[in-house]
């Protein structure tokens, strides 16, 4: 598989590579060992998510309180996403900025993003099936949102009208979680990774 970094530290872009003979396909859509060759650390593996959404949802920008966080391996299996990775960590040099990925049926690329960063992805086909491994497990007291059309993040949603989530719609923008002191801070997230780094088994 290739994986390649995205313009937002601690952001990767993973496409398997496909197998296709008359009988159907087989791909490694996840290798442990590749990732962490790159990431610097294994993912630890808490808990997986499925999720279904019709065309037009859009899901996010959500993330987790940090530390401890939660970084995300993130699949569509089924369909086609827009998958999006935000940069909420106060003092990034990329703070408030975005990248979006196509993940789909098809190239069944992967987006592997750290503990800190935002998550969030528009679906662009019905009964778009994405796949979530998480280092953590859910808790709803630790567990955050950005809203997803706030104007200072000025995310380009492939849809005119986003269908949301009353959490969602309801959540607050960047600038009033900012104020909230709810952001991820960047240097406890570079502590988050290289602690992870320092107990990565050596081989």
């Amino acid at each position: 598989m290739k994986i390649r970094p995205l313009g937002i530290d601690g952001a990767w872009e993973i496409t398997p590579v496909q197998h296709v003979d008359p009988r159907g396909m087989f791909t490694e859509c996840y290798r442990f060992d590749h990732l962490a060759a790159v990431v610097g650390h294994p993912l630890r593996l808490a808990q997986g998510n499925l999720s279904v959404s019709a065309r037009g949802v859009v899901r996010g920008i959500h993330f987790a309180d940090t530390p401890p966080g939660e970084a995300k391996y993130v699949t569509c299996v089924r369909g086609a996403i827009v998958d999006v990775v935000v940069d909420i960590r106060v003092g990034s040099p990329t703070f408030g900025q975005w990248e979006a990925v196509r993940l789909d049926d098809v190239e069944r690329r992967a987006v592997y993003l750290s503990e800190g960063l935002g998550h969030g992805f528009c679906a662009l086909t019905d009964d778009a099936t994405v796949s979530y491994l998480c280092s953590g497990t859910y808790d709803p007291s630790t567990a955050r949102a950005v809203h997803p059309l706030d104007e200072e993040l000025a995310i380009t949603w492939p849809v005119s009208a986003p269908l949301l989530s009353e959490r969602d719609t309801t959540a607050a923008s960047l600038a009033e979680a900012r104020a909230a002191g709810l952001l991820p801070d960047y240097q406890a997230c570079r502590a988050i990774a290289e602690s992870l780094h320092a107990a990565a088994p050596r081989t």
